[in-house]
């Protein structure tokens, strides 16, 4: 690691350093950038205002870690990408789900039931088959399809045994006949860097599921969606996940923050270098807000 010296510039937070944060060092390195690596396990923010304010790369892999690390050093008065409230707002599917809502754009039906049981009535609107989600969760985990009424309750039922009020608060969706794939588009500074499809032998099209990732050239379609929504939850550097329905119309389906994006990368190859077109970005965001 680049030594960080009193005139580091940058902080990356982050508690493990996976092959996406590689990139992004190697990046900050090829391009001169002075950055501090923290381990957001040990880190620790006190109750009073930085002497110097830095810009700090999030890439927290947690969601609470993240959102109370941003919080934390936003109150310290440091820039924090991404921010506090773009985190808030993509680590919650139903935060994010208003905000799609509120900007107008294309996104499958979806409710909340604050019990189980009135989870069942939401999906009686819904109509079969459906999708219930964690509100706080990543790579598909405890995604789970509901085919009919029968399964529903079962899983309801599950659900309301759980100890955590959190569960009980329950996310339900339409689930979209989709071709076989769905589409991962990666914003950076307001600007579309690609989008690929990503396949898989299970319904969950998730890389960390073993899903194939293949690089597509976006319609504009997309390409304004995926701008659009990482807009709607205010969120500077964005993997969009979008789903085609059966009319091949792109709907948003989810915003991440913390986007991780070897499996693009592999994808669309040295057509463009995702950790250094971030690189670029917040050297471009420090010398706008620090000089």
């Amino acid at each position: 690691m680049r030594p960080a010296g009193p005139l580091a510039s940058l902080l990356l937070l982050a508690s493990r350093v996976r092959a996406d944060e590689k990139r992004l060092l190697d990046a900050f390195d090829r391009r001169g950038v002075r950055y501090e690596h923290v381990d957001s396990r040990t880190a620790w923010t006190p109750l009073v205002r930085a002497p110097r304010r830095r810009l700090v790369l999030n890439r927290e892999i947690g969601h609470a870690r993240a959102l109370y690390a941003a919080r934390a050093l936003e109150a310290a008065g440091h820039l924090v990408v991404n921010s506090a409230a773009a985190t808030d707002v993509c680590g919650d599917k139903w935060q994010t789900s208003v905000a799609i809502g509120a900007a107008g754009l294309p996104t499958p039906r979806t409710a909340l039931g604050l019990t189980p049981e009135a989870a069942l009535e939401a999906l009686e609107d819904l109509g079969y088959p459906a999708v219930v989600k964690p509100l706080v969760g990543s790579w598909g985990r405890l995604v789970t399809p509901l085919p009919d009424r029968r399964t529903a309750e079962t899983v309801m039922e599950y659900l309301a045994a759980l100890p955590s009020p959190q569960s009980h608060i329950v996310y339900v969706q339409e689930m979209i006949a989709k071709p076989g794939r769905d589409i991962r588009a990666i914003v950076v500074g307001g600007e579309v860097l690609g989008a690929v499809h990503r396949r898989g032998e299970q319904w969950r099209t998730n890389v960390a599921r073993g899903a194939a990732t293949e690089a597509f050239e976006p319609s504009e379609d997309v390409v304004d969606l995926a701008l659009a929504a990482a807009r709607a939850v205010g969120a500077d550097i964005a993997g969009v996940d979008l789903i085609e329905d059966a009319d091949g119309r792109p709907l948003v389906l989810e915003v991440n923050h913390g986007v991780e994006f070897s499996g693009f990368q592999r994808a669309v190859g040295d057509r463009v270098d995702v950790a250094d077109r971030i690189a670029e970005f917040l050297m471009t965001r420090a010398q706008t807000c620090f000089e």
